[in-house]
Order: structure tokens, then C-alpha cells, then sequence
């Protein structure tokens, strides 16, 4: 009697457990994890079902509870490279990159002809700017399997983040070739033809990507926004509002709806669509921004300090958007929330010249002319040799006394741009000042000087005694005269 009990639990156990593998094939999620769930209350002890539960959750995006699974099936199953291959790949999307590396080499240990190990491995040294170590990856990979479709595309990413755009491409298109229905891929080549400049691939693989995927919204978003960078409002306006039928609360649609009508000067319009946008996504970057803008175009300085703040409180990572912010938190007169922002950026952008030169501009604005020569200084070292910088720079370094620098860098700006007047006046302003300065370095020079300076000093005592001499009384004014007469 236990015996058929048993049996009849272990069956149903096998039953939930394939009746989750179908559900998780047909896109049901939930009722996959919980079908397997149950199949796992029953057998606890089958690493298979525990890797299957993991791999649902991998497909809800619960990457923290996919690693404690993966790592159960690991505890009954501790050799068994699949179950290790995903949990790498997990902690490379939790961040936990040494944990990751460690268990891919564990792989490799325990096999190593087990090429996903090899292929994965280049996301994680990708995404921890191991450039070198991602294509060491690669090629061994390739040693394995030189048709993995799968390799190609991750050394892609790796390509397209040091800006080497040719090969990126080469990369997916070989990807395409081989796995023609690869997620996303002729998106991926119209992304690294857009940064590469080359338009109209671009624009015809974002169109390939569309006809394969037409429902695709990360692909229509973007898409919507190249087309408005070629200024095609008419098509990008079509692409948002698309997006606006298919995903009604998709906060993006909105803002990017918004910023067609800024660019017309519609106001009224814009400001419709960017409030739209925070009320269906209250952390939303941009939107804020956009009306303390609008506030500032309209006199309302308050009203925009008080929006570029609540922007400001966002997790924001673009730099041009730190950098926007940044230009006008200074024109509102707000140097510390200015100065923190061109700080957020070159904290991860050591080459970002404009914002150097932004954090000169505080500097410059509180009176601190020796630290603000300094940030521009490396703003032109970094390339930045524009008319305003090179104005700035002199007039610090005037400031600081080093007048031949001064001079120095003013004429390169008067090559750059010879009729303009405010800087041929700073030059004889600066010329001016050198000629005096060395005028009367030559003076304290001589004699005569020195004669002078006395007979100066002679008279300035003389003056100081007959102003007191007025401020005291009568009686005090005789005794100093016969003092004065007795010192005769």
C-alpha cells in the first residue's frame, strides 16, 4: 500500500514536471514555475528540476532567486557543467563578476571542450572592460566551434563598446548568416551603422529588423529616434505614436512625442507630453529637464530650479544629459549642483573636455582663478581649442599674473578668428598691461626711482601731519607747532 503511495506521488511529481517543461515552451511563466515547484516539493532531491526552475526564472528576469536555485541543483549535482553555465551567466547579470570567472574556469577544469563556457565568458570580461581577455575567449571558443553564432554576436558587443564599428558588423552579419533568426541582430547592425555614420544601412536594417519583428517597441523607440536625428519629424512622429497603441503607458512615447513638439516651438504641446510622460513613469530622466527649460525660457527661475533639482535627484548616467544640466544649472546661478554634475562625468569620462571645462566655469564664477586655469588648462590639452575656451584661459591666466601665457594663448585665438573685437581688445588690453609692468620693473631700477620714492614718502609724512593737526584743538595744534619748531 506505501509502495503504490509512493509510487503514485513520484508519478505525479514527473507529471508537474512535464507539464511545466510545456508551459515554459508556451510562454507560461508563472504556471511553468509553478508546476515545477511542485514537482519539486514532491522530489526535492532531482537537480534536473532544479535547473528547470532556474531557467524559468530566467525568463521572468529574477536572476537573484535563478542563482540560490542554480545553486541548489548544484549542491545534489556539483559536476554538472550546464547547471554551472548558467549560474555564471547569472552572476554576470547580478554584477558578481569574480563569482562568475571563478565558476567558468571551474567549467573549464572539469571540462574543456565545453564551449559555452568559453562563449559566455566573453560577456563577463566585456562588461568588465577586459577587452583583451574577451577576444582570448572568442578564440577559443572558435578552437571548439567555429560556427557559433552566439560567439560572434558577444565579441560584437565587445567591438561595438571600444567604438571598432567595421568589425562589430562583420561580427553580426556573420551571426545573421548563421542563425538567421538571432533576437534582435539586424537591430544590432543598424545600431553600429548609425554610431559609424553610415545612414542609409542604418535606416535599412532598422527596416529588415522591422519587417521580421513589426511588433518589436525597443526597435520602433529607436527607430523612432534616428529618424528624428535626421530630422524626419513626420516618420518619427508616426514610429511614437505607434508605440503609443501598442504599449499606451510606455512613458518614453510620450517625452519623445514631447520633444518633436519642442523642437517646432510648440510650448504648450511639449509641455503636455512631458508631463504625460512623469505621471506614467515618475522616474523618468528627461522629461523635467525639458520643462525647467521651458520655465527659464518663460522667467520662472524658481519654478526651474526647483524642476532641475527633482531632475538632478535622478539616477542619470548620460552624459549628455549631465551635461545639459549642468550648463543650466550655472545659468540659474547654482555652481555646486553644476559643478557635481560635470564631476559625474568625467568620474567615468577622463577625456570628457567640455566637462573639464565646465568645472573651470564654477570655479571661475566663485573667484578661484587658480584652480579654474588648471580645469581649463586640461580642457585644451584634451583637444577643447574653441574661441571661449582659449578666451577664458587667458583671462585667467592674466588673472593669476602669468601675463606672457596670457598673451601667448590670445593669440592663437586671434588666428583662430582675426576680426572678432573683444578679442583683438583683450590683446591690447593684455599688451598694455606688459608694457607696464615692465615699465616699472625698469624704473625700480634706477636711482631716480628710488629719489622719488623717498621724496613721496618725505611728503606723504608731511600730509599726515597736518591732517592730525587739524583734527586736534587749538592748544594741541600750538604744542605740536612748537614741538615741530623745537625738532627744527
Amino acid at each position: 500500500m506505501f509502495d503504490a503511495m509512493e509510487y503514485n506521488s513520484w508519478d505525479q511529481a514527473d507529471q508537474a514536471a512535464g507539464m511545466a517543461f510545456e508551459l515554459y515552451e508556451n510562454g507560461d511563466m508563472d504556471m511553468a514555475l509553478t508546476q515545477i515547484q511542485e514537482a519539486i516539493d514532491i522530489n526535492p532531491n532531482n537537480a534536473a528540476w532544479h535547473f528547470n526552475k532556474g531557467l524559468t526564472l530566467d525568463a521572468m528576469e529574477r536572476f537573484e532567486e535563478a542563482v540560490r536555485t542554480y545553486e541548489r541543483a548544484l549542491e545534489i549535482s556539483p559536476d554538472d557543467p550546464e547547471i554551472m553555465n548558467s549560474l555564471a551567466v547569472d552572476y554576470t547579470r547580478n554584477g558578481q563578476y569574480d563569482l562568475a570567472l571563478a565558476t567558468f574556469e571551474r567549467i573549464q577544469q572539469i571540462d574543456p571542450s565545453f564551449e559555452p563556457c568559453f562563449c559566455n565568458r566573453i560577456i563577463t570580461y566585456t562588461e568588465i572592460d577586459q577587452h583583451d581577455k574577451a577576444e582570448e575567449m572568442f578564440y577559443l571558443a572558435q578552437q571548439i566551434n567555429p560556427d557559433c553564432p552566439i560567439c560572434f554576436y558577444n565579441i560584437g558587443n565587445s567591438l561595438f563598446s571600444r567604438q571598432q564599428f567595421e568589425r562589430a558588423i562583420w561580427c553580426w552579419q556573420r551571426t545573421a548568416m548563421l542563425e538567421p533568426t538571432h533576437p534582435q541582430i539586424n537591430y544590432r547592425i543598424a545600431q553600429a551603422y548609425w554610431a559609424g555614420g553610415d545612414i542609409e544601412e542604418a535606416r535599412y536594417y532598422f527596416l529588415e529588423e522591422l519587417r521580421n519583428n513589426p511588433g518589436d517597441v525597443d526597435v520602433i523607440l529607436d527607430f523612432g529616434i534616428f529618424l528624428l536625428k535626421q530630422n524626419q519629424h513626420d516618420a518619427a512622429r508616426e514610429k511614437f505614436n505607434r508605440i503609443a497603441e501598442l504599449m499606451p503607458g510606455f512613458a518614453l512615447a510620450q517625452f519623445y512625442l514631447g520633444e518633436l513638439e519642442h523642437l517646432q516651438d510648440h510650448d504648450e504641446e511639449a509641455e503636455k507630453y512631458y508631463r504625460q510622460a512623469i505621471k506614467r513613469e515618475s522616474g523618468l530622466v528627461g522629461p523635467r529637464f525639458r520643462l525647467a527649460q521651458l520655465a527659464v525660457k518663460y522667467e520662472q527661475p524658481h519654478r526651474a530650479l526647483e524642476l532641475l533639482q527633482e531632475e538632478y535627484e535622478l539616477d542619470i548616467t548620460d552624459v549628455d544629459v549631465l551635461m545639459s544640466m549642468g550648463l543650466l544649472f550655472m545659468e540659474l546661478e547654482e555652481t555646486d549642483c553644476a559643478a557635481d554634475c560635470f564631476l559625474r562625468i568625467v568620474d567615468e569620462h577622463k577625456d570628457h573636455a567640455d566637462a573639464f571645462y565646465g568645472l573651470g566655469k564654477t570655479l571661475q564664477t566663485r573667484g578661484e582663478y587658480e584652480g579654474a586655469l588648471q580645469f581649463f588648462e586640461h580642457a585644451v590639452t584634451l583637444g577643447k581649442k574653441d574661441i571661449d575656451t582659449l578666451l577664458d584661459t587667458a583671462h585667467m591666466y592674466l588673472a593669476v599674473g602669468k601675463k606672457a601665457m596670457a598673451l601667448k594663448t590670445i593669440m592663437v585665438a586671434r588666428m583662430l578668428e582675426p576680426k572678432r573685437k573683444d578679442i583683438r581688445r583683450f590683446w591690447y588690453h593684455i599688451k598694455m598691461v606688459t608694457l607696464t609692468t615692465k615699465i616699472r620693473t625698469w624704473l625700480e631700477t634706477t636711482r631716480f626711482y628710488h629719489k622719488l620714492t623717498l621724496l613721496f614718502a618725505g611728503y606723504k609724512c608731511r600730509f599726515r601731519r597736518v591732517i592730525n593737526s587739524r583734527r586736534k584743538g587749538p592748544k594741541e595744534r600750538r604744542e605740536l607747532q612748537t614741538d615741530s619748531t623745537d625738532t627744527e
